[in-house]
């Protein structure tokens, strides 16, 4: 029994190896292989510091009524598209048209009564006292008139911009009252991040500065511009607000979660370039070029910065590592460098 399970195990050990041969068989033999390298050198990088903020339209407004009146008709619903001046709410006020009709009467009593003062004063038939009285009362009528159809206007309310309906409040039949929020229209071609800065960082941030965005909910990774920078930090957060611009983008939508990096303190590490690791499960590999040989090495990377890569441990500076290969090394193998 012991004897079958030795050559069981044998078996097994010589099916796992023979892929790792018929892989090697096809490396020229004899000679060594080009390959191309780069040293481990320092770096003097900023350390990124990780805030979260949200998406917003810059521009954003919430449609209310400015009058009481039953709610007749929304001819938009979530997610409509919305041109500057198309109607989002009509209120049926019934009492405005009957003082508009009222308020009209009177100006053109006003006004006859007007004209006919004059006329009467060029024939001294009246006196300018009377005259002025006339017109005053024309102006008040005028003025009544004026804030009426003003009032009447208001029952039809429009887009302000050209925008999405992202929110509805209120729906046919609902009474609309001063000041009661309706609907919410954002313009979504434009966005921002707001996000707060800790106050030890807001002061090397100015506006203009290109910052890196990560939008996950999106899957988006994008270069956003500083827009606004508050001047003061809030006293109970320690935080000051930041808005940043972020380039249209379709898959963007405001109110989803985004993350912001800032640089931090200067630091100073060892990098090499990202292509030079290579990754096996959880470890992560390079070949050492040493003496027109190559030697595996265990490392362990840190952060990432436009295409290095932090080493932690397993390399010391001036080491040099293969970054490129045209074919698989294995530890010990003859190379040479490529011109």
């Amino acid at each position: 029994m012991k004897y079958i399970t030795c050559m069981l195990c044998l078996l097994s050990a010589m099916f796992i190896a023979l892929p790792i041969i018929a892989a090697e068989s096809h490396l020229p033999e004899g000679q060594p292989i080009t390959v191309s390298t780069a040293f481990v050198t320092e770096q003097h990088v900023p350390a990124l510091v990780e805030v979260v903020g949200t998406l917003e339209a810059v521009e954003r407004a919430t449609i209310a009524a400015k009058i009481s009146g039953t709610i007749s008709e929304i001819p938009v619903v979530l997610g409509s598209r919305v041109e500057k001046g198309d109607l989002l709410v009509q209120i049926s006020a019934r009492e405005l048209g009957a003082k508009l009709k009222q308020a009209e009467a009177q100006l053109s009593q006003a006004k006859r009564n007007l004209e006919r003062e004059q006329k009467l004063l060029t024939k001294h038939a009246t006196t300018p006292e009377t005259v002025k009285s006339m017109q005053d009362q024309y102006n008040l009528a005028q003025a009544t008139y004026i804030e009426v159809d003003t009032m009447l206007g208001y029952t039809s309310i429009t887009a302000p911009f050209t925008g999405v309906v992202t929110k509805k409040q209120a729906y046919v039949g609902d009474l609309a009252t001063p000041g009661q929020g309706l609907l919410r229209i954002e313009n979504n071609t434009h966005l921002q991040v707001r996000t707060a800065v800790p106050e030890s960082l807001v002061l090397t941030i100015d506006p203009g500065d290109k910052l890196q965005v990560t939008i996950p909910a999106a899957g988006v990774t994008t270069q956003a511009t500083v827009a606004e920078v508050a001047p003061a930090a809030d006293p109970a957060s320690r935080t000051a607000p930041v808005t940043l611009d972020l380039p249209l983008q379709e898959k963007l939508r405001s109110g989803q979660f985004a993350r912001v990096l800032l640089p931090g303190a200067v630091q100073t590490g060892y990098y090499i370039p990202e292509s030079a690791i290579d990754a096996s499960g959880q470890l992560d590999r390079v070949f050492v070029v040493q003496n027109n040989q190559v030697y595996l090495r265990l490392i362990r990377k840190g952060m990432q910065v436009k295409g290095l890569v932090e080493v932690l441990s397993g390399l010391e500076p001036g080491e040099e590592v293969v970054i490129d290969k045209p074919h698989p090394l294995i530890n010990g193998q003859e190379v040479r460098r490529a011109q």
